[in-house]
């Protein structure tokens, strides 16, 4: 009945996947296993299912539709009828045929490679993913020269003619630099297994070097890298604490000194890291220094074919049509991950679905993507009033020279959210905060980034600041 009232196309989108539950003489239960299908039936097409449920169930005053976990077994119709429900049939005139809606398959899924890490020198890496290697990685116009740097290093590390040293390699979320520090792990490692590679994020880095020093072994520490012959740092940015810098400026320098590969990634380049010491900024920038630029709407398409040919590897009989793969090209501009996101949120829906995935339903489990595509732009005045707002502390008390934390905190928490937040410097920062200077900002900085790592309830504050500004 429904196929017949809405046609074709809605009726294998959005009720092909249904099943009945239950009924219990006034609700009739049906169920679908993806949680936005539920969500859109109810909205849209309510009445409709109550009307045809009526015809079968006479006391029906409403349908549910509830989300149906995976590998459950709905009840069929023929047991679930009580009452006068199941005697309502007699009082239609003519046969009512049933038919009876098939299963979906059993998703098929793709093997699960396993996470592992670098070691070397007894100091254990951190965890390298088997997806990003250079095969897997799709080269574009906007990441070409970071990939052949990469590609150079990887295959040069070990010969008597290194490629550039170091590689720093920069860009923002997504784009694609820490899947570069994993190919080029991997690939040393395919070409030569006993090769001495470590692969450590500047958070993991930092962990080894305080428990180190808790076991008073700081030397010892710095002597397990003399043996390596590559050093690969991800998320420089975080490196945190005014003795771990000094140690990391000591190994890095010696690495470098000793003719040893050093790899290192990181959201801003080395002149807009302001912990790194002159020294230490001017060895980084010796090197090759690469940016990884935004995805064009070109790249944005290898990156899509790309991600669905490994979904096709998996199982042959999914696919997305042009057009679907066009509209996520086109509404996702922000970084590869998204994209590889889209297309594993559509394998999915259709894993549990098995209909075609339609321009309809594509818009529908991106929406959450593309509301977030185009934050508006922040303001330190727009920071100010927030906090303002959210600690109880007026404008004039942030700009103030008051010393109280009940005013210290919330006006090192604003500067913090301005460096991340803004383009604005840390002069121009310290000037909106009340004409203080860029030292000062720093110490904020510094300040707030401690207490994330110790204090996890931070981490949400921030996230529901951040929120607020984007609104």
């Amino acid at each position: 009945m429904l196929k017949v009232q809405l046609g074709d196309e809605v009726y294998s989108s959005w009720f092909k996947s249904l099943e009945f539950e239950s009924f219990d003489g006034r609700i009739v239960k049906v169920s679908v296993p993806v949680k936005f299908v539920r969500n859109w039936i109810q909205e849209h097409y309510s009445e409709h299912l109550l009307r045809c449920s009526r015809v079968e169930f006479a006391t029906a005053e409403r349908v549910e539709v509830v989300w149906r976990q995976p590998g459950a077994v709905p009840q069929r119709p023929a047991d679930a009828r009580i009452g006068d429900a199941a005697h309502t049939s007699a009082a239609i005139p003519g046969p009512i045929a049933h038919v009876e809606t098939p299963r979906p398959a059993a998703p098929l899924r793709a093997p699960v490679l396993p996470v592992q890490r670098t070691s070397a020198g007894g100091l254990e890496g951190s965890p390298l993913d088997p997806r990003y290697t250079f095969e897997s990685f799709v080269v574009g116009a906007s990441n070409r020269m970071a990939h052949a740097g990469a590609t150079q290093v990887a295959e040069t590390v070990l010969t008597g003619a290194p490629g550039y040293n170091p590689l720093y390699i920069h860009s923002a979320v997504g784009l694609g630099k820490s899947h570069l520090l994993h190919a080029i792990a991997w690939e040393v490692k395919k070409r030569a297994p006993n090769a001495q590679v470590l692969y450590l994020t500047a958070e993991r880095f930092r962990y080894q070097f305080v428990e180190a020093l808790r076991s008073s072994d700081p030397l010892a520490f710095k002597e397990r890298f003399r043996n390596i012959n590559m050093l690969l740092i991800d998320d420089l940015e975080f490196l945190q604490g005014e003795r771990t810098e000094q140690e990391f400026d000591h190994i890095i320098n010696a690495l470098l000194d000793g003719g040893k590969q050093v790899v290192v990634a990181s959201a801003r380049a080395p002149n807009q890291i302001e912990r790194l010491n002159e020294r230490m900024r001017s060895r980084l920038q010796r090197g090759l220094v690469t940016e990884l630029q935004s995805l064009d709407h070109e790249l944005r398409l290898k990156v899509l074919d790309k991600r669905l040919a490994e979904k096709k590897a998996a199982d042959p009989s999914f696919s997305l049509s042009r057009d679907v793969v066009d509209l996520l090209a086109l509404r996702l501009t922000e970084n590869g991950r998204e994209l590889e996101g889209a297309v594993t949120r559509l394998y999915a829906t259709w894993q549990y679905m098995r209909t075609p995935i339609t321009l309809d339903i594509a818009e529908t489990v991106i929406r959450d993507l593309v509301q977030n595509l185009e934050p508006r732009r922040i303001k330190i005045e727009d920071i100010l009033r927030i906090i303002s707002r959210h600690y109880g502390v007026s404008k004039g008390d942030l700009l103030s020279q008051r010393r109280h934390r009940s005013v210290v905190w919330p006006r090192q928490i604003g500067m913090y959210l301005a460096k991340h937040l803004t383009a604005r410097s840390l002069p121009e920062i310290g000037r909106r905060f009340g004409g203080r200077d860029h030292t000062t900002v720093l110490h904020a900085i510094r300040k707030i980034e401690g207490e994330i790592s110790k204090n996890p309830n931070l981490g949400d504050e921030l996230e529901e600041l951040k929120r607020l500004l984007n609104h």
